[in-house]
C-alpha cells in the first residue's frame, strides 16, 4: 500500500511512540494517535497528524495499529479491553506489536487476534528516540508473509532495516529480549565505570572522551554517559524499563534452565535504583545507586540537585 491510500494508528505516544507518529506524519500516511496524557496527543497534533478518543475509535480508522505501550499488561488492555482497538479493527488489517514484551505473550496475543481475522507482526524495536524520530529505527520482526505484505509501507518510513526472522511469531520477541540483556547489561556496567573513575579522582569528561574512543566503548556507553555528564535524567528511557526489560530476560532464562548470571546483577542494580524511588528517571540514572553508597560527587543535575 502507498503512504497516501494507508492510515496508520499508534497506540502509546512515549518518546519512542510520539516519534514513530510523527515520522509517518512526516512521510505522508494519515496518521492517528492515542495515549492517556492529552500533552503527547497535542504534540501529535500539532505535526500534523490525528488524536482518537480510544484505542477503539483508533482502531476503526486503521489499516495498520503499531502498538508501542510499556508493557504486557498495557498492550492487552489497549487491544482486548474496554474501548480497546481489535473490536472496532477491520478483518485483513495489521497490528504491528513492538512493545518489548515475553516471546510467549507475543505468540498468545497473535492467536487471539487471528481470532478477529487480525493479522500480527510480532515486531519490537531499537534505536531509541533519536531512531523513532529520524525513521532510522532497527525492527526485529516476525510474522506471516501476508502481514508483512500489508504494512511492508509502513515498516520502512519507521525504519533503517527491518530484520525479517521468520514466520513465527514470538521470534522477534526473542531476539529484542537478548537485545535487551546487552542493552542493560551495559547501561550497568557504565554506570560503574563512571563512578569508579570518579571515586578515583579521573575527570568525568576526560574519561568519557578516552573510553568512547577505545575498545571498552559500547553504544550504550556512547549514548548514556552523556545524559549523566550534562547531569540530564529526563527519562528518554526509564529506570523501570529495565526493570521490567531484565525481568522479561531472567524469566526467558528460567524458562530454558540457563543461568543469566550477568543480567542477574545488572536487574539488582536497576532494582535498587528503582527502590530509591529513581524509577522514572532516566535508566542512566542508575549510577545514583553508587552515589548513594559511596557519596561520590556526580555532575550537577539540570534542576539542581
Amino acid at each position: 500500500m502507498a503512504a497516501a491510500t494507508t492510515t496508520v494508528g499508534v497506540i502509546g505516544l512515549g518518546s519512542m511512540g510520539l516519534g514513530v507518529a510523527r515520522t509517518l506524519c512526516r512521510a505522508g500516511f494519515d496518521t492517528w494517535g492515542f495515549d492517556v496524557r492529552d500533552a503527547a496527543v497535542l504534540e501529535l497534533e500539532e505535526a500534523g497528524g490525528h488524536a482518537a478518543s480510544s484505542p477503539a475509535a483508533l482502531g476503526q480508522k486503521a489499516d495498520v495499529v503499531i502498538v508501542l505501550v510499556a508493557t504486557a499488561d498495557q498492550v492487552r488492555t489497549v487491544l482486548f479491553g474496554e474501548a480497546g482497538a481489535v473490536g472496532a479493527m477491520h478483518e485483513g488489517s495489521v497490528v504491528v506489536a513492538s512493545a518489548t514484551v515475553p516471546a510467549s505473550f507475543a505468540v498468545e496475543t497473535a492467536f487471539h487476534l487471528s481470532e478477529h481475522g487480525i493479522h500480527m507482526i510480532d515486531a519490537p524495536v531499537s534505536g531509541g528516540v533519536v531512531g523513532a524520530d529520524t525513521g532510522k529505527l532497527s525492527i526485529m520482526a516476525s510474522g506471516p508473509d501476508e502481514a508483512f505484505l500489508l504494512a511492508q509501507d509502513v515498516l520502512d518510513a519507521i525504519s533503517a532495516k527491518v530484520y525479517r526472522l521468520g514466520p513465527k511469531h514470538g521470534t522477534g520477541s526473542t531476539v529484542k529480549t537478548i537485545n535487551q540483556l546487552l542493552a542493560g547489561v551495559h547501561i550497568a556496567a557504565s554506570a560503574e565505570a563512571m563512578a569508579l573513575g570518579i571515586r578515583a579522582g579521573v575527570d568525568p569528561i576526560t574519561l568519557f572522551e578516552v573510553i568512547s574512543n577505545s575498545a571498552g566503548a559500547s553504544w550504550m556507553f556512547n549514548n548514556r554517559v552523556p545524559h549523566i555528564l550534562d547531569g540530564d535524567y529526563a527519562p528518554k528511557s526509564a529506570v523501570d524499563i529495565f526493570v521490567k526489560d531484565l525481568g522479561i530476560v531472567l524469566e526467558t532464562g528460567k524458562g530454558h534452565t540457563f543461568p543469566l548470571p550477568l543480567t542477574a546483577t545488572a536487574h539488582q542494580q536497576f532494582l535498587a535504583a528503582s527502590a530509591a524511588g529513581l524509577g522514572r528517571e532516566d535508566d542512566s540514572a542508575v549510577i545514583k545507586v553508587f552515589q548513594m553508597l559511596t557519596g561520590i560527587e556526580l555532575p550537577p543535575e539540570k534542576d539542581g540537585k
